[in-house]
């Protein structure tokens, strides 16, 4: 809760699910892969880690995922406001986003592209991750944590010429830190591959946009998500490629499926 004055509290999170709520279809939404959401779950209750790995799509992301898991039941609800999300620097600078920011769990890295972009304020950048490095491993130490990232570093971008709109890839360093992270922590870590239909519900540029302030657009639209099958962290440094593609390759497949599920068929790469 954040004060707004001497004696006003505003509960963000609750505000930021509230506000987008209205926009998603609830009716006629999805959310596949509720077996592996169970397992989820039960290793969280058991203090052990689970990182759902997840293409990005809307700015509205977080409030996807909660609005969504709370229709399969109270507790699903309770775990998706635990949630920490993995973001860059902007949800933290741009005014529109900064109330939405309030009302989560957040983990703020900037991204390379924007650590090279100023070299005057490289150093403290590379500083701030590295504090945020440190922060997730006592985390994963701790044990019981559910971490939301997207290792792409970004959202899914429209394809201008064709109107669909492909899953940005995952980047294997992204993936390999936090295999790194949860190994390094002795406490078991689970990685769930996570696809996310929000494009419609608040689009992003198409095109990637250094600064804050971008235009929003929010529409009434059906969203959906899919948990996969957990993928083994096993495998040394020689293999690690392949977890990173089947992770990928999982979320490309239920993403597939989430678009023909809701009658999207002509957003499919």
């Amino acid at each position: 809760l954040a004060m707004l004055g001497p004696h006003a509290q505003t509960d963000f999170y609750a505000a930021g699910c509230n506000f987008f709520r209205p926009a998603m279809d609830l009716r006629r939404s999805l959310v596949l892969g509720q077996d592996h959401m169970a397992e989820a779950l039960e290793q969280i209750r058991n203090g052990e880690n689970v990182v759902f790995l997840a293409n990005h799509q809307s700015e509205a992301d977080p409030q996807v995922v909660s609005c969504l898991f709370e229709t399969v039941g109270p507790e699903y609800g309770d775990l998706a406001a635990h949630v920490t999300y993995v973001a860059g620097h902007k949800v933290t600078t741009d005014p529109l986003a900064i109330p939405f920011s309030m009302g989560r769990n957040l983990l703020c890295i900037h991204s390379k592209k924007h650590i090279d972009a100023d070299p005057e304020t490289k150093s403290a950048k590379s500083a701030q991750n590295m504090r945020a490095m440190n922060e997730m491993l006592q985390m994963f130490k701790s044990g019981g944590c559910a971490i939301w990232v997207a290792p792409s570093g970004g959202r899914d971008r429209r394809n201008v010429e064709t109107g669909k709109i492909p899953i940005a890839p995952f980047d294997q360093k992204t993936v390999d830190m936090f295999r790194l992270m949860g190994n390094k922590s002795k406490t078991p870590t689970h990685f769930y591959p996570m696809s996310m239909v929000s494009y419609d519900l608040c689009p992003p540029p198409d095109f990637v946009e250094a600064g804050v302030g971008e235009q929003r657009n929010v529409r009434f639209t059906r969203i959906g998500i899919k948990i996969g099958e957990e993928v083994p962290n096993v495998g040394g440094a020689e293999k690690r490629h392949l977890f990173t593609e089947r992770a990928d390759q999982e979320a490309r497949e239920g993403y597939a499926e989430l678009l023909k599920g809701l009658g999207m068929e002509q957003y499919i790469p």
